[in-house]
């Protein structure tokens, strides 16, 4: 099957009327349209349980040491430190790629952080 050429508009619009524009002679096929950034999404939810989760670790880093200069005895307090330093971690991992990301470092994106709204 023969595909008709892509020159002829119509055959009831004679040439003379039809409007024309002249291609750039360096078009690569590329629009600099496609090239520009969308402006970040930022992740509120991810960058509120990292904040919930570096409280949390905070508070119990801080319980575990308490506990530790008030009774000295490591078996109650080993537990609590080691779950605190668990949870304190990737909350302030996360924080602080948000807070970089957030002043514009480079190297750092909103994208680092992963989304829970997929």
């Amino acid at each position: 099957m023969k595909m008709p050429a892509r020159n002829i508009v119509s055959q009831d619009v004679p040439s003379s009327a039809v409007r024309y524009s002249r291609l750039a002679t360096d078009d690569d096929g590329y629009i600099d349209l496609q090239f520009k950034r969308s402006p970040p999404k930022v992740p509120y939810k991810a960058i509120a349980l990292a904040t919930v989760l570096f409280l949390i670790g905070s508070l119990l880093i801080i319980i575990g040491a308490l506990i530790f200069f008030q009774d000295r005895s490591l078996y109650r307090t080993v537990p609590v430190l080691i779950i605190g330093i668990l949870v304190f971690l990737p909350g302030f991992y996360h924080l602080r790629i948000a807070y970089y990301a957030s002043k514009g470092y480079p190297g750092y994106s909103y994208d680092d952080i992963p989304d829970f709204d997929d």
